[in-house]
């Protein structure tokens, strides 16, 4: 396929994932016709996957969404063995977001960035407009009560915003995009996780090298071993893959 505004669907335990070659070919997809998408961009890892199977709630809001990539090396590897003539890539939600930013900036693409510690928020917007010059119409840190959700919501919807990134951890962030939505359905809505904390430098990435390996995982587990409990979870999601049941 190569029209670089469309894009093949791939199906893993029942979740229909689009089939981005590169971080390029989802930039050009997501901007297809000169115009940024409206929707809600999700990234599924394996840990997502299994939580779908397990939460009716965060299934149905995966499957809302629009727009659900591999952001997984595990997913990547699956579809290639499930569709084998399959062109795929892992498109890291970090990097994803990154390029968004970096081509907001260069377009004008109003944006609204919701989540994070206060300190962290205010240095992300500092960083973004710095940097890329990135047309910031508002913000939200992550610390706001269930009242000031309806606030916030007018907020996003009046700001014009057309890119809302959503820092909150799942499923607190696809639960407030869902809702979010209702009230101001006109932006591409991004779930981005602790994405302001290793833009900022508070989070370390892996390296590189760990990361063109597939071996991030394995990189977060050594710094932090407390994520073991986490991982141990994964050992389902690979019996599926090795077993042919995705």
């Amino acid at each position: 396929m190569n029209n670089r505004s469309d894009a093949p669907v791939y199906t893993i335990r029942g979740l229909n994932l689009l089939g981005w070659r590169d971080r390029e070919h989802a930039l050009d997809y997501l901007h297809a016709g000169g115009k940024l998408k409206q929707g809600t961009l999700v990234a599924i890892n394996a840990e997502k996957v299994l939580t779908a199977e397990s939460s009716a709630r965060m299934r149905q809001l995966i499957e809302a969404a629009e727009y659900k990539y591999a952001d997984g090396i595990s997913l990547v590897r699956s579809i290639r063995k499930k569709y084998p003539q399959a062109q795929v890539s892992r498109v890291a939600g970090a990097d994803l977001w990154e390029a968004l930013m970096l081509r907001a900036g260069r377009e004008g693409t109003p944006v609204f960035l919701v989540g994070g510690r206060p300190a962290v928020l205010t240095q992300t917007e500092q960083m973004l407009r710095n940097r890329w010059n990135v047309n910031i119409v508002g913000s939200q840190d992550g610390y706001f009560s269930p009242q000031e959700r309806d606030a916030l919501f007018a907020r996003i919807r009046d700001s014009g915003a057309r890119l809302v990134t959503v820092a909150m951890g799942s499923p607190r962030q696809e639960i407030l995009i869902s809702d979010c939505r209702t009230v101001y359905p006109h932006a591409l809505y991004m779930g981005v996780g602790g994405t302001y904390d290793v833009f900022t430098g508070h989070v370390k990435r892996a390296p590189q090298r760990w990361q063109k390996l597939g071996l991030e995982w394995l990189y977060r587990l050594l710094t932090q071993p407390s994520r073991i409990t986490r991982q141990l979870r994964l050992l389902r999601y690979l019996a599926w893959h090795y077993t042919g049941r995705l």
